[in-house]
């Protein structure tokens, strides 16, 4: 990868047909030093709206301060045909009907930046993977190109480094404070059209979408379109809740868009900082939730993650752990679901001794288990 520097701005004018195409991939490839929790920029907002003259109320005042450090973000990879050796073969363009134009693909998305000093920005994984050259665009339209540092495909989440200092930055929140009806805004690139501001509230937490991924996601009604990807929700106290990830359903936005818990992207960007990849914490075991096992007929609520498989030699046999266990917390944190136990252990430092609290029958007990890598 070459160092970063000031690119020329040969992608702005296309970021209208960009974000119509899809994003691409990326491989780690610089190291740094761990990124504490971003302190927040001076007069920073404290408070979520305000009253004007007049009595309407608004975001007004929150967006001035937070959406300087939302970016535009335009890549640069190989099409299909340059990728594929057999389509870069003059003989078999002409057979397949293979375009000599559009050589490269563009795609287009949204990030934030979370230091100012080192000039480090978040993204989504997806965004940025397998891509040739990252342009971004500030709103006050600098543009840079951007290093890579790492990217994560398990949690969608990249990291970028600009080649300045003393930008404007957007500090990263205490996720694991978002409640349901929490009032977030999304501000992004979205369809290419710019930086545009939609608003909502958290719909909900600890969203698993696969079931043995480690994401975590918070829900939220405020509409992420394509070309969102990558940018913050941001919380009334004008810190970043989470990194927006994806829609449900193909196409426009629904009212059901997921983002990325800061807390997770935190983890994340100090993983790559430290070792230029992501190293998770385990505990050899298949979980599944409990709810969703215990049925319609189940006489009280079960909550937790429920303990469907423990591998042979693994940490949670050690410490005893069984099948059809109910985790119920961890380090005295709450896990209502396998989703939140996976994402919990998994950005747990290996090596530490975990605490879990577990229900066996009508029996409840406290197992510590060492996070293996």
């Amino acid at each position: 990868m070459r160092d970063a520097r000031k690119s020329a701005p040969l992608i702005g004018p296309v970021l209208l047909a960009a974000a119509l195409l899809g994003a691409c991939r990326s491989q780690p490839n610089d190291r740094g030093q761990p990124l504490p929790t971003p302190t927040a920029t001076p007069g920073a907002p404290a408070q979520t709206s305000g009253a004007r003259p007049g009595g309407t109320t608004g975001f007004a005042e929150l967006v001035a301060r937070a959406a300087p450090a939302v970016v535009s973000i335009a890549v640069v990879q190989a099409s299909p045909a340059q990728q594929n050796p057999l389509l870069r073969d003059p003989f078999f363009r002409r057979y397949f009907d293979v375009p000599d134009a559009g050589q490269v693909r563009l795609s287009s998305g949204s990030g934030v930046i979370v230091d100012s000093a080192r000039g480090l920005v978040l993204t989504n994984h997806h965004v940025v993977a397998d891509a040739r050259t990252i342009e971004v665009v500030l709103p006050d339209q600098r543009r840079f190109e951007a290093t890579r540092l790492g990217s994560d495909a398990p949690s969608d989440i990249a990291l970028l480094r600009l080649p300045a200092a003393n930008l404007p930055q957007l500090p990263l929140g205490n996720s694991d404070a978002a409640r349901v009806g929490d009032q977030v805004l999304a501000i992004g690139n979205p369809f290419g059209l710019g930086q545009t501001v939609t608003s909502g509230i958290i719909s909900a937490v600890g969203r698993g979408l696969s079931r043995e991924g480690f994401e975590s996601y918070i829900q939220t009604d405020a509409s992420i379109n394509p070309g969102n990807s990558g940018g913050p929700l941001i919380g009334m106290g004008g810190t970043v809740v989470g990194i927006n990830s994806a829609l449900f359903g193909p196409g426009a936005n629904i009212g059901i868009g997921f983002a990325v818990p800061a807390n997770t992207a935190r983890f994340v960007m100090n993983e790559i900082l430290r070792h230029g990849t992501v190293h998770r914490g385990r505990l050899g075991v298949t979980l599944l939730d409990a709810a969703t096992l215990a049925g319609a007929n189940a006489d009280t609520p079960v909550r937790g993650a429920l303990i469907a498989a423990v591998a042979p030699g693994s940490a949670a046999e050690r410490a005893g752990l069984r099948r059809g266990d109910i985790v119920v917390s961890a380090g005295e944190r709450e896990t209502p679901t396998a989703a939140a136990l996976r994402d919990l252990v998994g950005r747990t430092e290996v090596g530490t001794q975990l605490v879990l609290r577990v229900r066996r029958g009508s029996n409840t007990l406290d197992l510590t288990v060492p996070v293996e890598g």
